[in-house]
């Protein structure tokens, strides 16, 4: 098994990059046209890249961007994701089709973490045997459950198959604390707001910092930098933050620059 060392200078990031991976090109698409059986035609692509998956991962090695996430969004992206693995052994986390029998071989091929969500989120709820293989394939601290979800009536439900069905799983404190022994850590897209630069959801930001009893990435909506400033005065420092379409190096206004300039302050003041 790959034994991957820590860099002093790598832990404590308040913002967590990531690389979205579509027919093996990184790509940025609202998520909320991402839904299964959908076809093509309905996906709203914000921004394509030329360049591939491990150009990205060799810049957040760069600049120490430990704890980011590389999500395969279906098929044929496999390759894409092993390359970007490759160039940053142990620095980024990957989800996306990842089950109890592959998710040891992703962790062999350099990703610190396994993220998963629709293959626990089975049939609408939690599928508790599927949940305790996982954890007894790669362990509690390897493992980060997404809890990616919409709102309903004023509450946030956990959705699955490319985010477009919901489940019975209410994003409340209850499930947070009883998902939370099973896992390392939490990614919570907004759903939403993902993708269209409007704005982060501030309520739910405030909720998992109240709820969460574990590491928790938030991601979704963020369009400048204030919002960085914003999730880490809400979050009350509980909250780490994604962006995405929002940055330069994506089409984006946001400078990447700025971003991580803005990061190593933010660890200062966590340290």
């Amino acid at each position: 098994m790959m034994r991957h060392q820590v860099d002093e200078k790598d832990i404590g990031n308040m913002f967590r990059p990531c690389i979205d991976l579509h027919e093996g090109k990184v790509k940025q698409i609202v998520g909320s046209t991402l839904r299964k059986g959908a076809g093509d035609a309905a996906l709203v692509t914000n921004f394509e890249s030329a360049k591939p998956a491990a150009w990205y991962a060799n810049l957040y090695r760069k600049d120490h961007l430990r704890g980011g996430h590389i999500i395969m969004l279906g098929a044929g992206n496999e390759a894409a994701a092993r390359e970007a693995l490759k160039a940053w052994p142990g620095g980024m986390q990957i989800g996306g089709g990842v089950t109890a029998e592959n998710a040891r071989a992703w962790l062999d091929a350099g990703a610190s973490h396994v993220i998963v969500t629709s293959y626990v989120f089975h049939e609408g709820r939690v599928d508790v045997a599927r949940l305790e293989r996982l954890v007894k394939a790669v362990g509690r601290q390897r493992l980060v459950l997404d809890l990616s979800c919409r709102a309903r009536e004023g509450a946030y439900y956990v959705v699955t198959d490319r985010w477009g069905k919901f489940t019975s799983t209410e994003v409340n404190k209850e499930t947070l604390a009883r998902l939370s022994a099973c896992c390392a850590e939490f990614l919570v897209h907004a759903v939403d707001v993902e993708g269209k630069q409007k704005g982060v959801d501030y309520r739910l930001v405030a909720r998992l910092a109240a709820w969460t009893p574990i590491p928790t990435t938030y991601a979704g909506g963020a369009k400048s930098l204030d919002d960085l400033k914003r999730v880490e005065e809400i979050g009350r420092g509980k909250l780490d933050l994604t962006i995405g379409s929002g940055l330069d190096i994506f089409g984006g206004t946001i400078k990447y620059a700025d971003v991580v300039a803005w990061n190593r302050r933010a660890k200062g003041r966590r340290h």
